[in-house]
């Protein structure tokens, strides 16, 4: 993926206001064998790349100042409640040197799975995504996790899940669960509706021999 920044002169935060009055947004590019350099950005471009899942996992060309560098996206600042993005941290990257980074997990065949399918399971996913080292050109955009086997009450844990070839990642020795399927809770609700409805008859009993004793007063007295 592609976009295109321009070097940024002037820096500090009244600057960084103007600029976003401007439409454009603050960056920063930092590490290879240059020093950090303060860069800009057009905002809708950058606010609509962001919106892609692929820019926050993949090696991005960026056009600084019309010459392509190859780097990662790092960071970004959002306003707390307006859909505006005000500063962004990108890293350069060799093809040479390995970078660390995390990729999302891509979950497939849930639907198709035995859990579902036949026992009505819910799968629930406890890791979304994971901290993965490789070099650059070994980069996946995501990890993929075929649930088609799952049964109710299967765990698949990261040893479960074979990573790309050139992809290690330092979670391997800890082994976390990454999705289980797990049985609804439907029938305890349905047992409580039983117990309820169970408490309500008794409840209504009681109240009907209570009044037909006093009838029964009633009826003497007369």
């Amino acid at each position: 993926m592609k976009f295109t920044a321009t070097t940024r002169s002037v820096q500090g935060s009244s600057a960084s206001r103007r600029l976003r009055r401007a439409g454009r947004v603050p960056a920063i590019v930092y590490g290879g064998d240059s020093s950090a350099a303060a860069i800009e950005l057009d905002h809708n471009e950058i606010y609509h790349a962001l919106r892609q899942d692929t820019f926050h996992a993949s090696i991005l060309t960026m056009n600084l100042d019309n010459k392509p560098q190859q780097v990662l996206l790092r960071a970004v600042q959002w306003h707390p409640y307006k859909p505006l993005v005000l500063h962004v941290d990108f890293q350069r990257v060799s093809a040479t040197e390995e970078i660390t980074t995390r990729v999302p997990f891509e979950f497939i065949n849930g639907d198709e799975s035995p859990a579902v399918r036949l026992s009505d399971a819910v799968i629930s996913y406890v890791l979304t995504d994971l901290e993965i080292t490789c070099l650059p050109g070994d980069l996946p955009t995501s990890i993929e996790v075929d649930l088609a086997g799952l049964e109710l009450g299967d765990t698949i844990n990261l040893a479960d899940i074979t990573l790309p070839e050139g992809v290690s990642t330092s979670q391997a020795e800890a082994n976390p669960v990454v999705a289980t399927a797990l049985a609804r809770m439907v029938e305890e609700v349905e047992d409580d509706d039983a117990d309820l409805d169970e408490a309500d008859a008794d409840a209504a009993g009681a109240k009907g021999d209570t009044d037909e004793e006093s009838g029964e007063g009633d009826s003497t007295e007369s």
